[in-house]
Order: C-alpha cells, then structure tokens, then sequence
C-alpha cells in the first residue's frame, strides 16, 4: 500500500505567492528601466548643451542663457512624414532661481502634428530659452501650447532649414535648433509640452512629483544631474 503524502495546507499557497512575487517585481522592472532612460536623457542633453554652446554658429545662445528665467533642452526633435506630419521628443526642462543658480531638471515631453505639404524627414538637437518667469509660468502649466501661451522665436537654426517664427528674437522663448535633413515649412505653434511622469518619478524615487516641485519648488535632487546644471552659463 502506497503512503499517502500529506503537504500542510499552506503549501498549496507557494504557486498563488510566486505570481504574486512576480506581479510586484514587475513595477520595480520597470522602475529600474525608465530610471536608466531618465539618466540617458540626463546625459545627452548635456551632451547637446555643451556642443551648440561650444558651435561658433549658436553664439547667441550663451548670452540668452544668461538672461533667462528657464531653458528647455531637447537632445532629439524628429519631424517626418509626407503629407501629414508629426512632430516630438523628450527633454529636461531646468528654471532659475532668485539666487541666480539653476535648478535640478524636470522631464518633459513635447508633442505636436500639422497637416499640409510636408516632405522629409528631420531630426534636430533644440534648446528653448524661456526669457522671462510669465513663460516660464505658463510651460509649467498642465495645459501648455507654443504660440498659444507663449511667443516663440526662432534663433539661428541648421543650414539649408527654413524655419517659421511668430516673433523676432524678443520672444518669450527663444528656439536654438541644429538639424540634420531636409524639412520644408511647420514651427512649433501649437505643440504642446506635458510632463514624463514615469521618469520624473523614478528619477527622483518620488511617487508622485510635478516639474513645478522638481524645478521651482527644488524638492527634490539627484546628485547624476549635477554636470548637467554647471554646465549651464
């Protein structure tokens, strides 16, 4: 006669634990990956930064730099599409302080669409100096627009790219922008610009944080972005 094996009654539980175990691993998965895309970002925008400061063509920038309530910097704009366009990209957004210095980076993403006739494709390293706190006020809003909130200008830009303005370089954002391909017409009004909570959050290991905290209220720091923020005039 074959013994029968008696388990205790909470073994019957393992198979129910390991899913759970592997349900709650998950968020920290991918914490772990949208905090490797934020340092990433980090990185390359100071990247990009430091090369248009460093460009003959962009000597403009510095001075606007220095002037300004708050910058935007976009390591990577790509435009494209024949007909219908659409437009986006993440970047940092960093806001100066009463006491002059600048403040740790908040995420953000910008997004826009035009329809009209678009052909070719483009990818671009832009920087948006914010000029003054009014702009700076309204791109931290939740409901943000270019050309809406805000006049933008457009600064010197890549050659053999033609770029629209709604103002001349008095604006409240002032667009620096290197290209690479060709892209006749469209300009950043209308494009709107909302916070990355997910890379906010993990970068921070903040739950729950606004590009207002980060930036202005200056909550929160992450010491990774500090080559960022000094190399900033």
């Amino acid at each position: 006669m074959q013994a029968v094996i008696r388990r205790p009654r909470w073994f019957q539980l393992i198979p129910c634990l390991m899913a759970l175990a592997l349900l709650v691993g998950l968020p920290q998965a991918a914490s772990a990956s949208e905090r490797a895309d934020a340092a990433d970002l980090i990185d390359r925008s100071r990247v990009t930064l430091n090369s248009l400061l460093r460009d003959p063509q962009y000597e403009e920038l510095e001075t606007y730099l220095r002037a300004a309530s708050g910058v935007i910097i976009f390591p990577q704009l790509v435009r494209g599409g024949f007909i219908v366009g659409a437009e986006g990209g993440s970047g940092v957004l960093l806001a100066r302080g009463t006491d002059n210095s600048w403040g740790p980076p908040a995420f953000v993403r910008l997004t826009a669409g035009s329809v009209g006739l678009q052909i070719g494709g483009q990818v671009s390293e832009t920087i948006l100096v914010i000029m003054n706190d009014g702009a700076l006020d309204a791109v931290l809003s939740q409901h943000f627009s270019f050309g809406g909130d805000a006049s933008v200008a457009v600064g010197p830009v890549g050659k053999g790219v033609r770029a629209s303005s709604t103002a001349n370089l008095g604006g409240d954002i002032i667009a620096f922008s290197r290209t690479q391909g060709l892209f006749g017409g469209g300009s950043l009004e209308g494009a709107a610009l909302t916070a990355r909570n997910t890379l906010n959050a993990a970068y921070y290991d903040a739950p729950e944080v606004t590009p207002y905290q980060i930036a202005i209220e200056r909550r929160y720091h992450n010491v990774d972005s500090d080559p960022l923020i000094q190399s900033l005039p």
